[in-house]
């Protein structure tokens, strides 16, 4: 896994630029409530394909290497960053939350092909709560 402490190998200026305007975006979305959050990402996933493992992969790790907060515990504004990451290249990874009880955690991240990118826990560890998948071929038309 990279972080912003481990930068590994450097990103294109063009990257870059890309992934602070995606954690910037991520850090305003953030601060709205869920439902809203949800009517956002719906609106900004049309016209995109679905992503591949590898892209949402590389998205989460440009995202990690330009913020120490998306790094860490940020959770949140790093799934959203990273989804916008991969919107503005035309894909869409499948954003979500959910909860684990006993103990309570929430969190937020992102799925390629029903794969959690970069995360520890396994697929199905949380309950999801909210889901913005890529929108399907047949819905579009």
């Amino acid at each position: 896994m990279v972080n912003a402490l481990d930068r590994g190998r450097p990103l294109p200026a063009r990257r870059r630029l890309a992934a602070r305007l995606a954690v910037a975006a991520a850090r305003v979305l953030a601060a709205l409530p869920p439902r809203r959050i949800h009517t956002v990402l719906i609106l900004i996933r049309t016209g995109a394909t679905p992503a591949t493992p590898a892209q949402a992969r590389a998205a989460r790790e440009a995202v990690v290497t330009v913020s120490v907060r998306c790094a860490g515990q940020g959770c949140l504004q790093r799934s959203l960053a990273t989804a916008l990451l991969c919107r503005l290249g035309g894909t869409w990874p499948t954003w979500r939350t959910g909860v684990r009880m006993g103990p309570f955690r929430a969190h937020a991240w992102v799925e390629a092909d029903g794969i959690p990118i970069g995360e520890r826990e396994p697929a199905g560890y949380f309950t999801p709560t909210l889901t913005v998948p890529p929108r399907s071929r047949r819905a579009a038309r």
